[in-house]
């Protein structure tokens, strides 16, 4: 008679729910980046990390893809990736602001490479709730295939505690699509106006009952100083449909915040895997920790697998996206 294994069975890969997508302009595809932006510090750092040429803008944005489906693919941990794209700025009227938009990742290049690639992409939209049509922007991305909505409301020049957005709340709760928003200080692009990033402004999307994810596990992003901490805690208390993501807590200016929610292991639950992909994943967390076999795996190159090793090891527990979005047909 064969004994029971006693070898645990194998833990499904999780879904990073916070990639970001770069692309250049090009046929048509409904990105931009402004001169300003090209010229930044961490634009240049991404187009070297990412061996891009600016001046083949098709090839570029294919490499990246290429690059970003390698290193997914190569993954132990992560099996699929949302892709986030980056509406832009709206005037009073609902018209696209050329001129104060930095970055643009048009919604149909997003979800064109999910059809694309099926088994590792999602589709993450991004829609300004000031844009005039946003609703019905909103719905059609839904209906194509978008499993949440990205926002940056630092950059993108809106206040999500506005009632104006009601209506907006009200159609992302109805359709079940969860609303995932920036939170603290932004820096990778223009933010003119900070307070945008406060979490409390998300208790009016709440309250209408959209399933609400905020990023970087509602830190700050000012070094130690963790002013929204209370908050995450107020918010995880009150609402069953608030979640925060993981993604960039390995940067130094949000440590604070990783090292805080290792006090809460009873809210791990409503922690759910990202990355902040393409951002460096750092290790300087798990210094001293973990011995042998943690520094082995957090030696790991693949920034995917170093994530989610590295909140292993801290004990921080999280899900998938895969846990709160609506299934669709054929998946």
């Amino acid at each position: 008679m064969t004994a029971p294994s006693s070898l645990p069975a194998t833990q499904p890969k999780v879904t990073d729910c916070h990639v970001h997508l770069a692309a250049l302009p090009c046929g048509g595809n409904g990105c931009f980046v402004s001169p300003k932006m090209l010229k930044s510090p961490l634009f240049r750092f991404l187009i070297w990390q990412q061996g891009l040429d600016l001046k083949q803008a098709e090839k570029s944005n294919a490499k990246y893809v290429a690059n970003l489906l390698a290193e997914l693919r190569s993954s132990q941990k992560v099996g699929r990736a949302v892709l986030l794209g980056m509406d832009g700025v709206y005037d009073s009227a609902g018209k696209l602001d050329e001129q104060a938009t930095e970055f643009l990742i048009g919604n149909d290049y997003v979800l064109k490479l999910a059809r694309d690639y099926p088994g590792d992409f999602w589709a993450g939209a991004s829609v300004n709730p000031q844009r005039r049509d946003a609703i019905d922007e909103l719905q059609r991305c839904t209906e194509s295939g978008a499993k949440l909505v990205k926002w940056l409301p630092n950059a993108q020049q809106f206040d999500p505690g506005d009632r104006q957005h009601i209506p907006f709340y009200r159609e992302l709760a109805r359709l079940r699509i969860p609303l995932l928003s920036h939170v603290g200080f932004e820096f990778s692009l223009i933010g003119t106006d900070q307070s945008a990033g406060d979490p409390n402004k998300l208790r009016l999307a709440l309250d209408e009952g959209v399933t609400v994810i905020a990023a970087h596990g509602c830190s700050h992003g000012l070094i130690f100083s963790e002013k929204f901490y209370r908050t995450f805690l107020d918010l995880a208390e009150k609402y069953p449909n608030f979640f925060s993501d993981i993604s960039a807590l390995s940067l130094p200016n949000r440590l604070g915040m990783l090292f805080r929610l290792r006090r809460h292991p009873d809210l791990h639950h409503r922690l759910l895997f990202g990355t902040d992909y393409p951002l460096p994943v750092f290790r300087l967390a798990c210094y001293g920790r973990g011995g042998l076999r943690g520094s082995k795996v957090l030696a790991t190159k693949n920034r995917f697998d170093r994530h989610h090793a590295l909140c292993s090891e801290l004990g921080i527990g999280f899900g998938s996206l895969d846990s709160i979005v609506q299934p669709q047909a054929g998946q």
